[in-house]
């Protein structure tokens, strides 16, 4: 029955024909990647500026630590950071938070 439906629906047998940009097969489907991809666009913008903020308070951090006579990292809350994100994400977050500590640990 699928076959004989998707026969009548499209008589050549080929593959409908993709959108450009999304791989949609319909114009709903493509305005709805669409409207998608920009609301992550947004997300994405908003994530780059969070952590570039993080970057810039990890600094102060650091320089205050470093300036009391401390180390330039803590290992006891950087463990800390790993388990916060872990527990939310699972691997694929320790894999983030190991990229956000080393992004703001700065040079070593």
């Amino acid at each position: 029955m699928t076959a004989t439906r998707n026969k009548r629906n499209n008589p050549t047998g080929a593959a409908p024909a993709t959108t450009p940009d999304t791989g949609a097969r319909t114009e709903e489907a493509a305005a709805v990647i669409g409207g998608a991809r920009e609301r992550i666009d947004a997300l994405d913008d908003r994530i780059i500026g969070l952590v570039q903020e993080r970057i810039a308070i990890s600094a102060v951090i650091q320089d205050a630590r470093i300036t009391s006579g401390g180390r330039r990292v803590n290992l006891s809350r950087e463990m800390e950071i790993l388990a916060h994100y872990s527990d939310a994400l699972g691997k694929p977050g320790t894999t983030l938070a190991m990229t956000l500590l080393e992004l703001s640990r700065g040079r070593v």
